[in-house]
C-alpha cells in the first residue's frame, strides 16, 4: 500500500524549488521524484505511490506526470503550490532526498539514473536512443536501492 501520492511529492519538490530559488525542470522533476520513489522503496520496502516509472531515453518517466508539465520544455516549471503536509518520518525522508540530490541539474539526475540497473534492465535489449514504454519494476528498485542503503 502506498504512503502519498506523486502529485504530493511533486508539489513538495516544486515547493522546494520556489522557496530556495532554484530551476526546477520537468527533467529534474521526474528524477526527483523516481529517487523518492527508489530510495523509499529500498529503506522502507513499501512504495510512496502507486504509479510507475517507464524506461524512456532520459531515464525513468512517469508519462501522465511528463504531459502534465511538458509546456514548460527545458525551461523551468513555474507553478505555485502550497507545501503538502506529510508524517514527520516522510518529511525527513524528503529532506533528505532533497539535500541528496536537488544540487544537481536535470542532465546530471539523468546521466545517473541511466547508469543504474533498474533502468538497464528495464530497456534490456532496447537501443540507447529509441523510446521505450517499458515499466521499471517496483521489485528491481527495491533490490537495487536497498543494497546502496545497507
Amino acid at each position: 500500500m502506498s504512503i502519498t501520492t506523486v502529485d504530493a511529492i511533486v508539489d513538495y519538490f516544486i515547493y522546494v524549488a520556489n522557496d530556495t530559488g532554484s530551476f526546477i525542470s520537468n527533467l529534474k522533476l521526474q528524477k526527483l521524484v523516481y529517487y523518492a520513489q527508489a530510495w523509499h522503496l529500498g529503506i522502507y520496502d513499501t512504495p510512496l505511490f502507486d504509479d510507475d516509472f517507464e524506461a524512456w531515453v532520459h531515464g525513468p518517466v512517469i508519462p501522465w506526470l511528463f504531459h502534465k508539465y511538458k509546456e514548460f520544455g527545458w525551461k523551468p516549471i513555474l507553478k505555485e503550490v502550497q507545501k503538502p503536509e506529510f508524517p514527520p518520518q516522510l518529511e525527513e525522508f524528503l529532506e533528505d532526498i532533497t539535500e541528496e540530490y536537488f544540487i544537481c541539474d536535470g542532465y546530471e539526475l539523468e546521466l545517473m539514473t541511466t547508469r543504474e540497473d533498474p533502468w538497464l534492465h528495464a530497456r534490456k535489449g532496447v537501443a540507447r536512443d529509441e523510446p521505450s514504454h517499458a515499466i521499471i519494476n517496483k521489485d528491481s528498485m527495491r533490490n537495487f536501492y536497498s543494497k546502496r542503503a545497507a
